[in-house]
């Protein structure tokens, strides 16, 4: 987790007022990542603290006896740092920017709102696919690597769970009125996510049932189609070949589509661009 970000110091004919949509976001992303890097503890705190995680996730498993697969903990990064670093740092740096009227102060510029929050985003996201390059790096160098039985589906998950991190982040907001109080405010998507999701705990040690509620939680279907792809593994445990995994990614897929969905309109209505009187 990362402390606050400091708040970027653009104005909005900085950003590319006569250029594109997609100049005007790349120019807020650079400013985002500039500020990124000179932060030393952020930059650190991003890159190293799910990584540690995971790696005391694979000493257990080692302690325990248990065989370290290499694709089932890339899908398991792939869901830690979602949750981890682009939904909470997402939250944080949502609120710090709008706290100090930065995002006000570039709504009055050419730039959309989806611009804003997009471009805002990005760099938080770039972290995210970098940390699970290295996972997967860090996988073939420990000779744990194993052909997965489909690549689009686990980049299905990826990109779709960034994209909902970002709705997510930017509904929740509406309840963090601190970059402190998102410690709180993020803990029970959190827990949710890494206790009732797939992530640590397969779903198939939980009572039918249950895990048939559980696959309706937002981080589950990336969690279930990361699996797919990665694994060859249903959320029940079955395997599966390519026509079997994505036979079973439809339900999955609407899952996180609708998610998108819910989390977009949500967003829309909630999320405060500048700080309550």
């Amino acid at each position: 987790m990362t402390a606050t970000l400091p708040v970027a110091d653009t104005s909005p004919s900085d950003l590319g007022s006569r250029g594109s949509a997609r100049r005007r976001v790349l120019a807020l992303a650079s400013a985002e990542i500039r500020l990124l890097l000179r932060n030393r503890t952020a930059a650190v705190n991003s890159l190293l603290g799910p990584a540690l995680l995971l790696g005391s996730v694979a000493a257990i498993a080692v302690s325990n006896g248990m065989e370290l697969d290499g694709p089932s903990f890339i899908a398991k990064a792939i869901g830690i740092t979602l949750i981890l670093v682009a939904y909470y740092n997402l939250v944080t740096t949502f609120v710090a920017r709008r706290e100090e009227l930065v995002l006000q102060r570039m709504r009055t510029g050419e730039l959309t709102d989806g611009e804003i929050l997009l471009g805002t985003a990005v760099p938080t996201l770039l972290v995210t696919v970098v940390q699970v390059v290295v996972v997967g790096v860090g996988v073939v160098a420990l000779g744990r690597w194993s052909a997965p039985v489909d690549v689009v589906l686990p980049l299905l998950a990826l990109l779709g769970g960034g994209a909902l991190m970002v709705v997510l982040a930017a509904a929740s907001t509406s309840v963090t009125r601190t970059v402190e109080a998102a410690q709180f405010t993020t803990l029970p998507l959190v827990l949710a996510a890494t206790l009732f999701s797939g992530l640590l705990v397969p779903l198939s040690g939980f009572p039918e049932r249950v895990a048939e509620a559980f696959r309706f939680l937002p981080l589950t279907p990336v969690i279930e189609l990361s699996q797919l792809g990665l694994v060859g593994k249903t959320w029940s445990g079955q395997a599966v070949g390519t026509a079997g995994a994505w036979a079973a990614a439809p339900v999955p897929l609407a899952v996180l589509a609708g998610w998108l969905v819910v989390g977009s309109v949500v967003a829309r209505r909630v999320f405060r661009w500048a700080p309550r009187r």
